[in-house]
């Protein structure tokens, strides 16, 4: 600013000069700063936090993979609770939609449907349990937001600030997400040392219910409690869950590849999570959630 005081007391000043108006500018720019947002414990503990002004966001990115895909009570949760609380404090909540190159959206069960697919992009179980290759997280969820953010002003040389919802209990997630040219990557949670059950806490405190945690239903990263909580008591979406791993594996067979499963043991879905499971208790609470915004990446 001194270059910028100085030019100013010249009475030959060269309004045109592009270190001036760089300068004069300068005081008005912003950098962009968004959350991704999952839906979740972590990153609706982030808008609280926001709507309280402790942290320095003001929107937050939802990438919907699909209302055919996304868990309903996530939905719900978004549409309902996360979208009126963010308007009455003065935030924006974008819901996104994964664009194909023609203009029209696509969602995950579309893609996983398509009779051209070759490729499974979600981490099916192989025969030995082995997770296979995942790429619907960086279709479905990074490329959507970092399309909006490029739309929006977003470049390598200006990076939007993206805030992640990863807590202090899972810090081990924080560096497996991939930063792209276009994004700063923060975690504000670990900044304040924040954990799950502070983040629990902050949404009761702000008279919001606690979301359930965000994930596709039928996402081969879910738990086998979750797994038999689906069966139990939703079985419509237990049902698609079976037709999809069952369509996965006709498209297989004709192509003369092994099955695979969206469970560890291996064995098809029915098989895997009887009627007659045990009582629901054995849920590791770190597997299988997306409530970060960036299905634990």
């Amino acid at each position: 600013m001194a270059i910028l005081q100085h030019t100013l007391g010249d009475h030959h000043v060269d309004p045109t000069d592009p270190l001036l108006k760089a300068a004069c500018s300068e005081p008005n720019r912003r950098l962009m700063k968004v959350i991704s947002y999952g839906g979740g414990v972590q990153s609706t503990a982030l808008l609280v936090l926001a709507a309280r002004r402790e942290i320095d966001f003001r929107t937050f990115l939802f990438a919907n993979v699909g209302d055919d895909s996304e868990h309903p009570a996530t939905l719900a949760y978004v549409r309902e609770i996360a979208i009126p609380y963010a308007m009455r404090a003065g935030l924006d909540i974008h819901e996104l939609k994964r664009r194909r190159r023609d203009g029209a959206s696509e969602t995950l069960m579309q893609r996983l449907n398509r009779p051209d697919t070759r490729s499974i992009p979600i981490p099916v179980r192989m025969a030995n349990g082995a997770p296979g290759r995942r790429n619907c997280t960086a279709d479905f969820k990074i490329k959507v937001v970092g399309r909006w953010l490029r739309e929006h002003g977003a470049t390598a040389e200006e990076p939007a600030a993206v805030g992640i919802g990863i807590s202090v209990d899972e810090i081990h997630r924080a560096n497996r997400r991939r930063r792209e040219a276009h994004e700063d990557i923060e975690y504000p949670l670990l900044d304040l040392g924040l954990r799950r059950d502070d983040c629990e806490r902050i949404i009761a405190e702000a008279g919001l219910p606690v979301p359930p945690k965000s994930s596709c239903f039928f996402c081969p990263f879910r738990t086998v409690g979750a797994w038999r909580h689906q069966r139990r008591h939703e079985p419509e979406l237990f049902a698609q869950s079976v037709r999809l791993e069952e369509t996965i594996n006709r498209r297989r067979a004709a192509l003369g590849r092994d099955a695979v499963y969206l469970t560890r043991y291996g064995i098809p879905l029915t098989q895997a999570i009887p009627d007659e499971s045990p009582a629901e208790g054995d849920a590791d609470e770190n597997e299988g959630a997306c409530d970060s915004g960036w299905c634990m990446t």
